[in-house]
């Protein structure tokens, strides 16, 4: 299991004046070998000169918030990090990961969520790469992979609760998107470990029923919601005709008898529950006729 670790790196500007300063001498070994038509050192000229030029194939430039995986001929000789001019090995394979910040949204997934309804969700995950030599060297594509682990995370995630809680104290989806948002966030982190990326944050950007049950989940949540709204009604209607009653008895204004109570509390609940405008009528007999 590969982990990083700094790699050894010269400076870059020491190392360029060295190999200029070579670059010079050995121009001018080759051009003095010329004139003088020696053989040996023309050669010698030229092997410096080629290896000088080799040498400037080290120089490397490491920008902020990025790191510079280092390989010499298969083998992992550490992670540049400190932003700046640097030489290295100039036979070493260089391969940049950037360590900013990163973000995607994953495509819409449509899944059966925990009591078997088709529903769409999509999610936002904020990540970073916090080990490149994992990144780089524990799976093939850390960018794909990410985004396929997210999916399947997210999947399983849609599978361990309902839409809408029916019950008390029942989680969901929808009315619970912080916690499952949390738990998205562990789920896909544990998914990631090995490929050295951290999970920063994880956001539900997507949440509703399939297309094929979202008419009748929309009828089923007005119904649900008118049903509330008549309990509503129902508990104060009541407690405004048991303060009426108890209004008229206390002041006596008019004795009632049982029967007259029961009609009284029937016209009250009629008018204080009715989703239209009543129309009164008017009694110009007696209760008993």
């Amino acid at each position: 299991m590969f982990r990083e670790k700094k790699a050894q790196a010269q400076s870059g500007w020491f190392m360029l004046f060295v190999l200029i300063a070579v670059l010079v001498l050995s121009s001018v070994g080759f051009v003095n070998s010329a004139r003088a038509a020696h053989g040996w050192g023309i050669a010698g000229s030229l092997l410096v000169l080629m290896l000088d030029i080799l040498g400037m194939v080290g120089l490397t430039i490491v920008n902020p918030n990025e790191g510079v995986v280092v390989l010499l001929f298969g083998t992992y000789l550490g992670t540049m990090r400190d932003a700046g001019f640097w030489w290295v090995h100039p036979l070493t394979l260089r391969r940049r990961v950037s360590l900013r910040v990163r973000n995607f949204e994953s495509a819409k997934l449509k899944v059966n969520d925990h009591l078997g309804n088709p529903v769409e969700i999509a999610a936002i995950v904020v990540w970073k790469v916090v080990d490149t030599a994992e990144a780089i060297f524990e799976v093939d594509n850390y960018d794909n992979f990410i985004k396929v682990q997210t999916e399947a995370a997210l999947r399983n995630l849609a599978t361990s609760y309902p839409y809408d809680a029916h019950e008390d104290g029942q989680k969901s989806l929808r009315a619970n998107t912080a916690e499952v948002a949390e738990q998205l966030k562990v789920e896909v982190q544990a998914r990631l470990e090995k490929a050295g990326i951290q999970i920063i944050e994880t956001r539900i950007s997507h949440l509703a029923y399939a297309p094929e049950i979202a008419g009748a989940m929309l009828r089923r949540q007005q119904a649900t919601a008118i049903v509330a709204a008549r309990q509503k009604f129902v508990e104060g209607a009541v407690g405004m005709v048991e303060m009426a009653l108890d209004k008229l008895s206390e002041r006596k204004l008019v004795r009632l008898d049982e029967e007259r109570k029961a009609t009284m509390v029937s016209n009250l609940l009629v008018v204080l529950c009715s989703d239209q405008h009543t129309q009164p009528v008017i009694n110009t007999g007696t209760l008993y006729q």
